[in-house]
Formats: structure tokens, C-alpha cells, sequence
């Protein structure tokens, strides 16, 4: 059995470690209702404009207008994974599963491309692909923390850039979607070519809405070619803000968890504190009583 003085250490130990995990549990918390406020402004906004370009799209196609270069469908064979982690650990599985489903992107989808590489935002993304020695094209550091929309811009030139220069046949954007502080979902969704919402495209194709006739000034094309490098950074916009809350809503239920795992350790420290000094209580008792008998005799 421990000593005393072992199991007060260990007690005293595990309370400080309460504390801390307490404390980022309450930071957490309140980070994600700042996050969270900011993903349900944004989807609306998101939402909207995903609708406007799929009537713009299949307007376009009804009047055989040439594709954006955007949406111009390649052969794919040369694939970019945009993946968003985070930058600092603690939060449960929320690194750990976005990064295995990654990993079975590569395995699954390797074979049918030439070559498969990474974009990552978040540190835990970009040590992912160099231990397992992923091609990886740009590294994004220092986003999260301090998001705002120049840089989902600045990530979303980039790719315009790679696929428009023909360095690229295809984008996917991999993150975790927030669904509550308890739930996220891991979402992996085509960027590049951009197409209209397949939503939209079914719901059309059942009769489920009538597509009213709009007027464009400037011209169709002209909209277009204003509106879709805006969507695609709108869309990149999004992923972090939603990327951003399922961190913290997972910090957050993983440090509640850990407070609670310290509570029940303390318990049971306590227990067993209790039961040493008894038996070191008892034990002395016995030597006492020992040595009086001896004395007697």
C-alpha cells in the first residue's frame, strides 16, 4: 500500500490539474458562443449565394454560354486536399478523426489520380503530412485564433490560381462541421470545379420550385465571373468559421470529461487515503498494546 504522503501528493496533484482543465473548459465555452454566433450569421449569407449561382449556372447552360474557367470540368488527375485542423491539441478526436479520414482519402482515392497533395490550415494538419510524408503544396500558420475573411480571400486566390493555371484538376476541402459542442461532422466537399448546389439540381428536376426569371445587369457572364471567385472564398470563409467552433465545442467537452475523471480520481485517492491511516492508526494501536503486554509479562 502507498504511503501517506504518496497519496497526499497524488490528491494535491490531481486537484491542481482540476483546476486547470476547469478553467479551459470555462474559456472554451466561452469562445464557442462567439464562434457559434459568427457560423449561424454566416450560413444564411453562404446559403443564399450558393442558390444565386446555381440559378446563374443552369441559365448559363440553357443558353450554351461558355463555362466559367472555374467551372470547367477536367479529367482529374492531379488532386489538391484543402485540410483544416487545429493548431493546438487537447480537444478530444477532433484532430485525430479528420486526419484518419484524410488519410483514407489517400488510400481509397490514390489510385485513380496521378497525385494526390495537401493544403493545410492548423499545425496538427500540416505534422499529418509530414510524418507520413504528404506532398503538401502551401502550409496557412497562424489562422485560427484571429480569423477573418482576407484570409479565406488569400486561400482562395491561391487555388484559383493553381486550377486556372491548369496546375490542379480538381480541390476538395476536408473539415469538421459544427453541429453542436458535442457534435461535429466531418465533411469532405468539392471546391474546384465549382458546380451548381446538386440540392438545387434535384429539387428542380422533381418540380419542387419553379426558377423565377431574373434580370442581370451586368450581363450573365459578367455576374458569373464576379461571383464565383466570391462564392469560392465565401465557401473557404465558412469551413473555418465551422472548423473554429467544432474546436472549441470539442475542447470543451473533452475538458469537461477530464474534470469529472478528476473528480472520480480524488475519490478514489481519498478512499484509499482513508483506509492507509486507518491501517497505520490500527498498527500503532497494536504496538502499543504489544509492548504493555510485554512490559506486564
Amino acid at each position: 500500500m502507498a504511503s501517506l504522503r504518496s497519496i497526499r501528493t497524488r490528491i494535491k496533484s490531481v486537484r491542481n490539474t482540476q483546476k486547470i482543465t476547469k478553467a479551459m473548459k470555462l474559456v472554451a465555452a466561452a469562445k464557442l458562443r462567439r464562434a457559434q454566433d459568427a457560423v449561424v450569421r454566416t450560413r444564411p449569407y453562404a446559403q443564399l449565394l450558393d442558390e444565386l449561382l446555381g440559378s446563374l449556372a443552369r441559365a448559363r447552360a440553357e443558353a450554351e454560354i461558355p463555362p466559367h474557367p472555374l467551372m470547367a470540368i477536367r479529367d482529374p488527375k492531379r488532386i489538391e486536399v484543402l485540410l483544416l485542423t487545429s493548431d493546438r491539441g487537447l480537444c478530444g478526436g477532433f484532430n485525430s478523426n479528420i486526419i484518419r479520414r484524410a488519410q483514407r482519402f489517400v488510400v481509397e482515392e490514390g489510385p485513380k489520380y496521378e497525385s494526390i497533395q495537401f493544403s493545410t490550415i492548423g499545425r496538427r494538419g500540416r505534422d499529418f503530412a509530414k510524418k507520413r510524408g504528404i506532398e503538401t503544396r502551401k502550409d496557412y500558420a497562424g489562422f485560427f485564433g484571429k480569423l477573418r475573411y482576407p484570409m479565406a480571400k488569400e486561400v482562395a486566390d491561391d487555388l484559383i490560381a493553381e486550377y486556372t493555371g491548369k496546375k490542379l484538376d480538381a480541390v476538395y476541402l476536408l473539415y469538421n462541421q459544427f453541429r453542436s459542442a458535442m457534435s461535429q461532422t466531418i465533411t469532405l466537399t468539392r471546391l474546384l470545379p465549382i458546380a451548381a448546389p446538386a440540392e438545387a439540381a434535384k429539387a428542380q428536376e422533381k418540380g419542387g420550385f419553379i426558377t423565377p426569371e431574373h434580370l442581370y445587369e451586368p450581363s450573365r457572364p459578367k455576374l458569373l465571373e464576379h461571383l464565383i471567385p466570391r462564392q469560392l472564398a465565401m465557401s473557404i470563409w465558412r469551413a473555418l468559421l465551422e472548423s473554429e467552433a467544432s474546436e472549441h465545442g470539442a475542447r470543451m467537452t473533452a475538458m469537461d470529461s477530464a474534470t469529472k475523471n478528476a473528480n472520480d480520481m480524488i475519490g478514489r485517492l481519498s478512499l484509499e487515503y482513508n483506509r492507509a491511516r486507518q491501517a497505520s492508526i490500527t498498527k500503532e494501536l497494536m504496538e502499543i498494546v504489544s509492548g504493555a503486554e510485554a512490559l506486564k509479562s
